[in-house]
């Protein structure tokens, strides 16, 4: 076997040992879960953070089900920190906080430094939606990426054998060059579920196809420039969104503010703050889906 072979191999080998152990110490985190006390008196806001890239939906619309059931909580506030996902997650996220809105209990979003693609898109299911001004927010639009090893892959004279089914079954491998036709195909994909972003904007914040295509391409906005957009509905800060979340909510001066806290784990108390300042290894250890509604990479 070459040198350079067994040293790829070895690369690989080590690479695959590590995120199985960041995967490991992620999963031991669990899904979010709430520590505050929802069963103390008063009426309450609830808090729930959407942070980072959108991978899952699971443990925001588990935890927003609760808080939508729950008698005492008379409204609720999404703090949205992130530059989207996941097509399929974001799309859920989406859906159930809608399902809030129309039950009639107000869901205020809240957006911090970042509510970008994904982000902007679960936003849109809101009573309300409040950005700071200087909130980069928009980017609506859809991203797929396709890595490609085959230059890699010759320099150390691997080859990959493919059998398939189709045309159309490896299209995207990292092992071969993106033809013609599979462009096209993905293109396809894409202009689908850009058309459903598109769709979503256009009938939750009452704008017309035609006039939000003219800045739906991508691009990202200020909180401010969202607001003449008409993306956004007000400018404020999350105490600001509380307090209009309380008002919305019916309740009569100062609201009890509630927010989920991750109860510490062992990976907490050996990592400390690691996971969470290098939330890159995240990104490439865990699987993401090659369809996003995201800003940047």
């Amino acid at each position: 076997m070459k040198e350079s072979t067994k040293v790829f191999l070895w690369v690989i080998g080590i690479l695959l040992a590590v995120g199985v152990v960041i995967v490991l110490v992620i999963s031991s985190l669990g899904p979010g879960r709430i520590e505050s006390d929802l069963s103390g008196p008063g009426a309450k806001v609830a808090v729930v953070n959407l942070t980072g890239t959108i991978l899952a939906s699971r443990p925001i619309v588990s935890q927003l089900k609760s808080l939508a059931e729950n008698r005492s909580v008379k409204a609720i506030v999404l703090r949205v920190d992130s530059p989207g996902g996941g097509v399929a997650a974001s799309q859920e996220i989406f859906e159930e906080v809608k399902a809030i809105r129309d039950s009639m209990k107000p869901i205020v979003v809240s957006m911090g430094s970042m509510a970008a693609s994904g982000g902007y898109y679960v936003s849109c299911g809101a009573t309300r939606i409040v950005a700071n001004p200087g909130t980069i927010t928009g980017s609506i639009g859809v991203i797929a990426m396709f890595p490609n090893y085959q230059k890699l892959m010759g320099k150390l004279g691997l080859e990959m054998d493919v059998i398939k089914s189709g045309k159309y079954k490896d299209s995207g491998s990292p092992f071969r060059k993106m033809t013609e036709a599979d462009r096209q195909y993905f293109q396809g994909v894409v202009e689908s579920s850009y058309g459903q972003f598109l769709d979503a904007v256009s009938r939750e914040r009452k704008l017309p196809i035609d006039k939000l295509k003219k800045f739906a391409d991508g691009r990202v906005f200020t909180g401010e420039q969202a607001l003449g957009l008409g993306l956004v509905d007000t400018l404020g800060s999350f105490e600001d969104a509380v307090s209009i979340a309380a008002k919305l909510g019916g309740i009569k001066g100062k609201p009890v503010v509630v927010e989920e806290k991750r109860p510490r784990s062992l990976a907490d108390l050996i990592f400390g703050d690691f996971l969470s300042k290098f939330h890159f290894f995240e990104k490439d250890f865990v699987e993401q889906p090659i369809l996003q509604y995201r800003f940047g990479q």
